[in-house]
Formats: C-alpha cells, structure tokens, sequence
C-alpha cells in the first residue's frame, strides 16, 4: 500500500488531515478508504476483562461492527495486544505501552499495541477519522504518549459534583486519551467521601450554608447537620465512589484520591474539634500533628480510602498549611522536642514522612504539592508542581518524579477570553493559547531532570463555579490543550492548527449537550496589547518616590521601565507588563520628559479584579513641573472603589495644554487592602 502524503512535522496541513487529537506521531494519508456498505468485522484479542472494554468502545466510534471469533482478511477491524518486538516502530517513543500502531487499509484496519490502553487509544483515533472524513480512510499511524501521566484534577469539594456529572467529564477525557482524574475530595468548603469509622465527616463537615462557597467564606463558615433546611452539599456514597472507579477504568482512567493533610482542613476540625491545636482560637485550618489521634484518624480514613481507590498514587496535599497554630501549641512543641525537630516546616515534613510510611506498607505511593518539599521531602514521594516550576524541578534534580501543574499555564479557573464576557472567576487572564504554549520538559532541562517529569495536569478549583455548567466552560477546551502537551511531542504541535481542531471539537461538544467555551466566538486580548503604543514619554526615565511605595518585587514587570516602555498590559496582572504596587501609599513616580514638552493629555490604566484584591485607586493626582522643584497641579480625580464581581478597567488621566519636563503621577489605595495595578503612563 502507498501513502500519498506522510505528515511529520508542522506547517500546512489541509483540513482532511488535520483531524487527530492529541497529534499523533507519525501519520501517513492515503487516497482509499474502506468499503462501510457492510457491518465490519470486529476480531479483538486482548485479556477477557479488556475484550469487553474495547468492543464496547468500537462500537462507540459509530461504526457497525459484528464480533468474530478470529481474524478477518476483508471488512475488518482487528485489535491486537502484541509483543513489544511486533510494534518496534514505537521503539523510539517514550510510554510504549500505551501506544498503538494502526493500519487502514482498502480491505480493513489494523491497530496492534502492547497494551489493551494502547488499542483503546488507537479506538479513539478512529473515531475522530471516521467522524471528521464520514469514512475510514486509509492510513498508516504510529503513536505513543509523551508522558505516562496526563491529568485533570476536579474540585469536587468547594462546590459538590455528582457521579453523573464525573462520568461525562471522564468520557470527554477518554476521547483526549487522557488518564488520570485527581479528585480533590477534601477542603474547608467540605468533605465529600464516605467514611464509616468518622460519619461526621459526612453527616455534618458535608454541608453548609449558605450554597456557594464565597458566600461561606466571607460569612460565618458554618457547617451544619446533614437535613438542616436550606443546607447545601453532598458527598460521594462509597458505592458510588466504587462505581465511578469502575467506569473510569473502562476507560483506562485512573482516579487518584485527594485527602488533604495537614492544612485545608477546617471542616475535619468543625466535625471532631479535639484534632485541634490548644490555647486558640475556635478557627484552625491545620490538623494538630502533635496529637496521636489526628495520626489515627488519617491513618484509618487512608485505610478506607485505598479499598475503594486501586490507585497506585493517594494524592495527600501538604499544601498551604499556615503553621501558625503548631508554633503556640502545647502538644505540637512537645513533638518537637521529642523528635529533634527544629522548626514547623520540619513539624509537617514529619508527619508527611510518616503518612507515607503508612501508605507505602500497604502498596501505595503519596503525591503532595510542592510545599511537602519543606522541611525535608518523603523518601518515595511524587512532587506536584502548582506554584511554578521550582518544586517539580528540585524533586527531580533530587531524583523524585515530578508532575507539572504551574498555576501560570495550568490552573484553569482563571478566565479564558475578554473578563467582562466571561462569568465570575478567580481572576486573571488564560486564554487558549497560553495553556497550549507550555513546555513540561524542555530541552534545555537537564537530562537526568527531564527523566523524572513524568507528566503534566490542568487543575479547575471550583470557589468561583457553583453549576455544572460553568465548571464545563471552564474546563474545556483548556483540558484539551493539556491532553495534547501531554501526549504529543514538541515538534509535532502546533497552536493554529491544534486551534482548528479544538473548534471542531466544541462545536460537538455543544451539539450533545456539553457547555464548553464557545471557542469559535472567542473575542481575544485586550485590545490596547495587542501592539506597542507610540506616545511623547516612551523610553523616558522614571523616578519611584518613596520607598514604601515602590512596586512589589513579584509583579515589578519590567522593573523602572515599564510605566514607559510602550507595552499596554493584557487581561491580567500576571502578564509582566502590569506592575503592581502594595505600599500604604500606591503609585508616586515622576517621569523625566529630558526637556519641556507641550502636552495634552496624561493617563494610565488601572484594572480592579476584587477576588485576589486588586482594586482600582480611590483618588489620582496628576502634576506637572517645568524645574522639578516647583510643580502645578493638573488633576485631582476622586473615585469611588465599590466591590464588583466582574473585572474591569478604567484610565485615569488628565486632558488641556501645559509646557512640562517633570510630570508626577500618584494613584492612591482605597481603603480596601490590595494591589493597584497600572501598565503604562501615556503621554501625548
């Protein structure tokens, strides 16, 4: 069989080819097809449990199929676990065993692995051939993953999501040949698995009120008895849970635990008060490790857990725990003292060793968040990487595998196109295109470093998303990208036609009733970013008054030069090209002109995004100065700052006719406690 057109590499690809997803390997197009005037023949050889998983994920692929007992030689569709040696073409891919090899030929289709994960993912890819071309066009494809660990995490304690809903967000993950589901089934908002030997977990620490979690969190943070009129909540039955395990393994998903420890925890603390530290205050957010009791109830909770979860991995947290109630705590310096700990960091290093000395006796691996780095990291442990790339690279240099999940690229619950058309969020700005830029594992990463990235995960915490169908907006198509970067190799991506792809992928989603990102309508950045703007003050020096009031040296941009440096900023703080400023006072700068200037208009922009504090300034000076001694007032702008949902943007600025070489411009902070953000002092 000869193939017309072998695609390698990236460039133009007409749309007939441009229809796998994630990008495979290597594929080679033909001109052919195979005859579907008749049911096809459908042979699977594979271990009897499996047999049954991918029958039943052929005949999903639209295709009419009857099973046989042996292999057909015309008008078949065969699947075969074989040999390593029998797929050597996959040899130089990494993650062999869930690669496949497919051959779609004039008489049928072919699709050898070493796996039956292999055939499913091979299943998947002739799916979208037969969905994209209404035919089986002839092919030849050799396709491995780049990483064997492509997650989603879905917070279903926040706001609590149904086995349902699980069910439908696991078959569009199957169909992105992705294969691992973190559930974050535990955190102050609520606890959300069963558990028989501490029922208040779910009996009370379950529900709350009122219904969403900002609600909660900036009222009382009550929780009440499950049945209190008005209460919300839910939580996993351990049948259910078992269940959904079940239909994530048919699917060749495995689902990792989440049981968070030792911070996160104000809901364990509200349903059994006696884990709490001593001599505090009646709110705590971190289990007492000084007490044997929070080991027994971890330990037993940990015992549950893993009959219901036959993950290798039980994710344990270990993140953002404040430590401030260990340090008073009469039973927390005592364990100190009796294990020679120095300090709270090596406090929670202890316990998260001795957590995993626990899961390991009984065949399991902990993965933690990258905080569990502090204080001395567990032997076997598996480092998530959330607040940059920093923890995942140090556990690897120190020979610990490492999941890649940086909130700059992978956290998700940030919007994903123009802020004002999007629903409430957590702020910021992550398009499409910035998650699918992402590189895990880059070249210039050491080797023996690279060796221990063993994945990546895109991560949707639910604060800000109380409906199902928000939180599909906001997953998808953004988990999409990630399942590409996952499985496919640097040289074979390619964003505008990864893009391409992606529409034709919502656009089905929608039409069987998914709520995704209307990607096709997407707006874009912000307008004013897309290029530089020329103005009279571009390249001119700037002086930051008063050291109080400098910018904050995580969001300095581009340091003294940004405010003229002719980069307007885009939807979000985090761009590098906002500068943050945190001082009691605000912005003070004085821009240096280099000679008197005759101006007509002074303005900056400010953005306000009030779920991470950042607020617009509550009044602005502008001054102009001919000596830089002696100046003259030009505005005096006052502005009412109202907490919103929505963020927004607004220039503060000055209009008329002055000669001026200094011009001082000051924004001051309202009365609420944040950032002001500005990006550009445009002078014209």
């Amino acid at each position: 069989m000869l193939f017309a057109l072998a695609v390698v590499g990236v460039g133009h690809v007409a749309a007939q080819e441009n229809v796998i997803t994630p990008v495979p390997a290597v594929v080679e197009w033909g001109e052919g097809s195979v005859d579907l005037g008749h049911d096809l023949k459908l042979y699977v050889d594979a271990p009897k449990d499996d047999a049954l998983r991918l029958e039943a994920a052929a005949k999903d692929t639209g295709l009419r199929l009857s099973r046989v007992c042996r292999p057909a030689r015309k008008g078949f569709v065969n699947l075969m676990v074989v040999e390593e040696g029998d797929v050597s073409a996959l040899a130089a891919e990494r993650n062999v065993a869930e690669g496949y090899v497919m051959d779609i030929t004039a008489e049928g289709v072919s699709i050898k692995a070493t796996s039956p994960a292999g055939l499913y993912y091979g299943l998947q890819s002739l799916k979208q051939i037969y969905e994209a071309h209404g035919a089986l066009t002839t092919c030849h494809i050799v396709d491995a993953p780049r990483f064997g660990y492509r997650g989603v995490l879905i917070d279903v304690s926040r706001h609590f999501r149904t086995k349902e809903f699980l069910m439908r967000q696991i078959d569009q993950m199957a169909a992105m040949k992705m294969n691992r589901l973190h559930l974050h089934l535990t955190d102050a908002a609520g606890w959300r698995l069963q558990v028989d030997s501490y029922p208040r977990l779910t009996s009370y620490a379950a529900w709350r009120v009122p219904h969403t979690w900002k609600e909660w969190w900036y009222g009382e943070r009550r929780h009440v008895e499950e049945g209190t009129e008005g209460a919300y909540g839910g939580y996993l039955t351990k049948a259910e849970a078992r269940e959904l395990v079940a239909y994530a393994a048919d699917r060749y998903i495995t689902i990792i635990p989440e049981i968070e420890m030792p911070g996160h925890s104000d809901e364990v603390l509200a349903a059994y008060p006696e884990l709490r530290c001593t001599q505090l205050p009646e709110r705590q957010g971190d289990l007492c490790i000084g007490k044997e009791a929070t080991f027994a109830m971890m330990q037993s909770i940990l015992d549950e857990v893993i009959e219901i979860f036959p993950s290798e991995y039980i994710h344990i947290g270990g993140d953002e725990a404040s430590k401030s109630s260990w340090q008073e705590c009469d039973d927390c310096r005592r364990r100190m003292a009796e294990e020679g700990l120095e300090d709270v960091d090596e406090l929670q290093s202890y316990m998260i060793h001795r957590i995993e000395g626990y899961l390991n006796a009984r065949g399991r691996q902990i993965i933690g968040w990258d905080e569990i780095l502090q204080g001395g990291l567990a032997p076997n442990a598996t480092v998530m990487s959330w607040r940059g790339e920093e923890g995942g690279i140090a556990a690897a240099a120190a020979g610990h595998d490492a999941i890649m999940s940086p909130h700059g690229y992978c956290y998700i619950d940030a919007p994903q196109d123009a802020p004002y058309s999007q629903p409430e969020s957590i702020g910021g700005y992550l398009p499409l295109d910035k998650v699918y830029s992402y590189e895990p594992a880059p070249e210039s990463m050491d080797a023996a470093v690279r060796d221990h990235i063993i994945g990546v995960q895109a991560n949707l915490w639910a604060e800000f998303i109380p409906t199902d169908e928000h939180y599909e907006h906001m997953l998808w198509p953004r988990a999409i990208a990630v399942a590409e970067i996952g499985w496919s190799q640097p040289a074979r991506r390619d964003f505008v036609l990864f893009r391409e792809r992606a529409v034709r992928i919502v656009d089905d989603m929608l039409e069987r009733g998914y709520t995704p990102f209307d990607l096709k309508n997407e707006i874009g950045n912000r307008p004013e970013s897309l290029e530089p703007v020329a103005h009279l003050a571009v390249g001119k020096s700037v002086t930051y008054l008063h050291p109080s009031r400098y910018y904050a040296p995580q969001y300095a941009a581009q340091g003294d030069a940004t405010l003229t440096d002719g980069l307007r900023g885009t939807w979000t703080y985090a761009d590098k090209r906002w500068q943050g400023f945190l001082g009691r006072g605000g912005v003070d700068v004085v821009v240096d002109m280099g000679e008197v200037t005759h101006v007509e208009s002074i303005a900056a922009d400010f953005m306000q995004i009030c779920g991470p504090g950042v607020f617009m300034p509550c009044r602005v000076e502008i001054w102009g100065s001919v000596d830089g001694e002696h100046y003259e007032p030009l505005a005096d702008i006052e502005h009412e700052v109202v907490v919103d949902e929505l963020p927004s943007f607004k220039s503060f600025g000055w209009e008329g006719s002055a000669d001026v070489r200094y011009i001082c411009y000051k924004a001051h902070r309202s009365a609420y406690s944040g950032f002001l953000f500005t990006d550009e002092i445009v002078v014209r």
